[in-house]
């Protein structure tokens, strides 16, 4: 089984027994979330395949318990016999606990960029790696290397 997360791992996060085919379904959903597939694996971050192991794990043991998951609309607020709901964009499909693992997958996480003022560029620029100090290096044509 190709997955993020065993059934053994979906018990001892969750509690819950799953099937492997449930297992796969989950899979299949975070990847979709994720933006990230099961072959890719070698090229991530031991911590990132962490995270998305409990993803898969706790996303597994909540498909669990839906029932007609498949088949649902895609609706943030939902309204029968005097009684409504509103829910997250993503609340009929993603299981809570696994929305937030994968918040802690790096390429998933907020960041801050930070853009120079004027005063902050008008000195000398501190690395050439810096996006900053194009204008003030040679530039030369790559040949190729060995």
């Amino acid at each position: 089984m190709d997955a993020w997360a065993s059934t053994q791992d979906v018990i001892d996060a969750t509690g819950v027994s799953v099937t492997d085919q449930q297992l796969a379904q989950a899979q299949a959903a975070i990847e979709v979330f994720s933006n990230r597939i099961y072959p890719d694996q070698d090229r991530m971050r031991t911590r990132d395949l962490y995270w998305l192991g409990r993803a898969v794990a706790y996303q597994a043991a909540w498909m669990a318990g839906q029932f007609g998951l498949e088949s649902r609309l895609d609706a943030t607020q939902i309204q029968q016999d005097q009684v409504s709901s509103t829910l997250t964009g993503d609340g009929l499909v993603l299981a809570p606990m696994a929305a937030r693992a994968l918040r802690k997958v790096s390429w998933m996480r907020s960041r801050t960029v930070h853009v120079r003022s004027a005063i902050e560029g008008a000195g000398p620029v501190g690395t050439v790696l810096s996006d900053a100090a194009d204008d003030s290096l040679v530039w030369a044509p790559y040949h190729g290397g060995a």
